[in-house]
């Protein structure tokens, strides 16, 4: 028996050229919805996946999608990041497992469009087996977040345990003399870590996850101390604990002056931490000390400025993952203003930032202030937009171009760059001319000769060559200056394989360059 393709990179790999191409004509903006409709009941499963998963859909295709028989066409819906979340929220009564599963899984990491309806969640939480919810937790909107100790769902209550540390004293209070037994437990559980007599009796004497879970976050008896103290071979553990808010002054002060840098690097994040341990770590001989010090919520801007600090360049800048509403702006302007590059890259993450701290840190001396500001802030402006994108090159770089503000004009003087990157620029601009997305769609790179198949400028006669492309026909069917007319014959030339033609000018059924990409009506 023949290996059914079932993960989205096998469906993929099984496609020919005429099922990538429609799966190109699937992504089209300019595909009218009777074409995506005829694209849903074609045989191609990696059509099918594209259309489902990789774009937003109209209503009547969703509907479609919806009442689809193939549930593996069906789950690609359910963790498309492009449409309403509340569109795939119409799938939480699937009646196939894989659909459920998948949307409990939901789009993944980085989706700014993955939050399901709160009554959706519920009901998720109170019928899915526990095995399809590992990541729900990315869908749960934050305001129903703060509704889930008191629901008057048990289950719901439950998964309020999710965010624990986040809970207020009388929400905990309440969860552990809840009225359900399962919940109680539960909380039972979660609060042990705080007695120290538990971690003393469960602390593992060997290195792993619920060791390491230990002693860096529950509370530490003076016996279990006294044993990593002791141990000749644990300078991690010395580490973990060196940030535990549970350990004696009077350990932490020794573990100041620890041989280990690492132990004294996590020392030095401590609020508790005396003047004179400030300033001796100030003065530290390891510059990863100095600069974890420097960056003490006690010390003036003259003290940090006082300090030899190193501040490291060469990372990724991207987006941030914390929420809005956790940001304190009186906290995030005294870092704006503060002198340290670090604290301020802090600042410039906050997408709440006022206009004067925009307009302060677009022009700050620290490339990475600038890049996380333009990555972060909805207002970021153009010139700091694409002078970030011109001088990082780091990871998520090609992300700043998806920025609101990120200008789409007069990027043509970007062609000839030796950057590949900066090259693609050229393509963000639909005035690009002609001549120069025909050119680049024969580039040396990649990316660059795929961005030029899908802009709209790219010369009729060389789309029409493209579609017949190994490398290049999905992305070529993309481009929305393909008439929908030459759309519905692609799709009918896969639909008509099986039969034969009395004559086949090309892969495509198309005539010539000019035949159907020259004409309105595509005849």
């Amino acid at each position: 028996m023949s290996h059914r393709p079932y993960t989205a990179e096998e469906i993929w790999q099984a496609a020919d050229l005429p099922a990538r191409r429609l799966a190109g004509v699937a992504l089209n903006p300019s595909a009218p919805t009777g074409v995506l409709l005829r694209l849903l009941a074609c045989d191609s499963a990696a059509v099918r996946m594209t259309l489902c998963r990789d774009r937003d859909l109209p209503r009547e295709v969703v509907d479609a999608v919806l009442t689809h028989p193939d549930a593996r066409t069906r789950r690609f819906l359910a963790a498309n990041p492009h449409v309403d979340p509340a569109q795939r929220a119409r799938l939480v009564e699937d009646p196939h497992w894989l659909v459920r599963a998948w949307l409990g899984a939901g789009p993944g990491y980085g989706h700014g469009r993955s939050e399901l309806p709160e009554h959706t969640v519920v009901r998720m939480l109170t019928t899915y087996d526990q095995e399809y919810l590992g990541t729900l937790y990315r869908q749960v909107p934050r305001s129903a977040r703060w509704t889930f100790p008191s629901h008057p769902e048990p289950k719901v209550r439950a998964y309020a345990f999710t965010w624990w540390s986040e809970l207020t004293a009388p929400e905990q209070s309440a969860l552990l003399a809840d009225p359900d037994k399962e919940v109680r437990e539960r909380a039972l559980r979660m609060g042990r870590d705080l007695d120290p007599a538990y971690v003393e009796r469960e602390l593992p004497d060997r290195p792993c996850h619920a060791r390491t879970h230990l002693l860096m976050h529950g509370a530490l008896s003076r016996r279990v101390v006294e044993r990593v103290l002791a141990a000749p071979a644990g300078r991690e553990d010395l580490a973990m604990i060196a940030g535990n808010p549970s350990l004696p002054l009077d350990v932490l002060a020794l573990l100041t002056r620890d041989p280990d840098p690492q132990v004294r690097e996590t020392a030095a994040g401590r609020p508790e931490l005396t003047a004179q341990q400030r300033r001796e770590l100030a003065e530290d001989p390891h510059p990863a000390v100095r600069t974890r010090i420097s960056l003490h919520p006690a010390l003036t801007e003259e003290e940090r400025a006082a300090i030899d600090y190193r501040v490291d360049s060469d990372q990724t800048f991207g987006r941030s993952d914390t929420p809005a509403s956790l940001y304190d702006a009186a906290k995030s302007r005294r870092r704006a203003l503060s002198s340290h590059p670090v604290l301020r890259r802090e600042a410039a993450c906050d997408p709440a930032l006022p206009p004067d701290l925009v307009a302060r840190l677009s022009g700050d001396p620290d490339l990475g202030v600038r890049v996380l500001l333009a990555q972060n802030h909805p207002q970021a402006p153009a010139d700091l937009l694409l002078r970030s994108f011109l001088e990082y090159t780091g990871r998520e770089r090609w992300h700043l171009t998806t920025r609101p503000n990120f200008p789409r004009t007069e990027l043509a003087g970007h062609a000839e760059a030796a950057d590949p990157m900066v090259r693609r620029l050229t393509l963000l601009d639909p005035q690009a001319p002609p001549a120069t997305v025909d050119r680049l769609s024969a580039d040396s790179d990649p990316d660059v000769r795929a961005d030029a198949a899908r802009h709209p400028r790219l010369p009729p006669r060389r789309l029409t060559e493209l579609l017949d492309d190994g490398e290049l026909a999905h992305e070529a069917a993309a481009n929305p200056a393909l008439p929908p007319p030459v759309m519905h014959r692609l799709v009918a030339a896969l639909d008509d394989r099986s039969r034969p033609a009395s004559r086949t000018p090309s892969a495509t059924g198309l005539d010539g360059p000019d035949a159907a990409l020259g004409r309105p009506d595509g005849t």
